[in-house]
């Protein structure tokens, strides 16, 4: 039976860097920098002081104030991503069986600022009559899927993906074989974060995970440059609209793109350090390859994890070395870390939504700070600025605490 085939027909984003796709597509290809010292909470005695923190969100544009009041950031970022992405799609949901749509959302940590808000509410009475009847909904890192589903009637499959990292890359593959199979016509997928808070900062910086650069913060995110130190938390959601084709060309919806393939791995190894060799994530991008029905050197760029970590940057160069042969210098990589900073489970939709818009218009996003690459990072990384090149087909990488690896090969359009 052959393959249904599927297509990107809705973006939403809500980044550090813009607040609609748009806005962010434009400060991607431009180099904007989307990091800046922390002001959600006081970082006096923190080691880190900086994040890319999602700036000026007009939430009540899209949601009323009760309901804002009884939801995560998380959940916000979702809403609006997602309203903004079906906006776009053209749906009329009217006109379409809302039992063939369906909703698969991650996050990576979920409520994280409503848990912590709430046991500091309980701690200081000891009384649990003091916590909201709306702490668990606010909390749970499902509910995404759940109020999008709700908000919009969509009564196909729902569910959320955690998987750290590789969270929201994994919702859009499980959202693409959903599809595939005959599940549904539709999907909403992606992913949402807002982990800028005491305790993600705290736990992450006390795993020596990110970068202390308190004294020049924007540009502490660098990928594959020498001088490295860790990650940048970044927050921020991003929804993709997936459509099989046939269903899609039917009610004449605009086409961004097509995705073609997946591929899911572990590494098997650590629960922080990548596989050494990066045997996970170089399988997870040949499954993805193999699953278009593609050839290594049908690609012209990957849109790289590149978090901007010791271990992480020379493993997936290495990776991508060991995948493509010499083709791999002939590609053009960048990472999208460098001017949102790191999404945690919601990186993947964030820069998927970045590698649809380069394969759509053959423009490849920068990485920013690249001042001195590391000599074992050695491809074309778009440093400082973007690259013009037909973008045939990408990769999406996105590697996980826990050895997660997932890998999505989007491709331009052909009927």
């Amino acid at each position: 039976m052959s393959k249904r085939r599927v297509v990107v027909t809705g973006l939403g984003a809500v980044t550090p860097i813009g607040n609609t796709v748009p806005e962010y597509w434009q400060n991607l290809i431009d180099g904007r920098n989307g990091i800046d010292y922390i002001t959600k909470f006081d970082t006096e005695k923190f080691d880190v002081k900086f994040a890319g923190e999602v700036k000026n969100l007009p939430a009540s544009d899209y949601l009323n104030p009760k309901e804002i009041r009884r939801m995560d950031n998380f959940t916000v970022y979702a809403l609006v991503s997602a309203h903004q992405a079906f906006i776009d799609s053209g749906l009329v949901l009217e006109s379409t069986d809302q039992d063939r749509i369906g909703v698969v959302y991650g996050s990576g940590i979920g409520g994280i600022r409503t848990l912590e808000q709430q046991n500091e509410a309980y701690l200081a009475e000891r009384n649990p009559r003091i916590l909201s009847p709306f702490f668990v909904t606010m909390m749970i890192a499902d509910i995404a899927a759940g109020q999008i589903s709700i908000r919009y009637g969509l009564r196909g499959p729902n569910y959320s993906t955690t998987s750290a990292c590789a969270t929201s890359a994994h919702s859009i593959a499980d959202a693409f074989m959903l599809i595939q199979r005959g599940n549904a016509d539709i999907m909403f997928c992606g992913g949402a974060e807002a982990s800028i808070t005491e305790l993600s900062i705290g736990g992450f910086s006390s795993m020596r995970a990110l970068s202390n650069w308190n004294d020049r913060p924007r540009e502490a995110s660098r990928p594959f440059d020498k001088d490295r130190s860790g990650f940048v938390m970044g927050e921020g959601g991003a929804t993709l609209v997936l459509e099989e084709l046939e269903h899609a060309k039917a009610r004449g919806a605009k086409i961004y793109c097509e995705l073609a393939g997946v591929g899911l791995t572990a590494d098997a190894h650590h629960i922080t350090a990548p596989d050494p060799d990066g045997r996970g994530a170089v399988r997870s991008m040949q499954e993805a390859i193999k699953d278009a029905g593609m050839q290594p050197e049908d690609l012209d760029y990957i849109n790289a994890h590149g978090t901007s970590t010791q271990l992480n940057d020379v493993t997936e160069t290495k990776a991508i070395k060991t995948v493509f042969g010499d083709h791999a210098y002939k590609l053009t990589v960048s990472s999208v870390k460098s001017m949102t900073g790191h999404l945690l489970g919601a990186a993947g939709a964030i820069e998927s939504v970045a590698t649809v818009l380069s394969v759509q218009n053959d423009i490849i996003p920068p990485t920013i700070n690249l001042d001195n690459p590391d000599p074992l990072c050695d491809l074309d990384y778009s440093a400082k600025k973007p690259t013009k090149r037909k973008v045939r087909a990408a990769l999406k990488n996105t590697f996980g605490f826990g050895g997660h690896n997932a890998s999505l090969l989007f491709k331009k359009y052909e009927a």
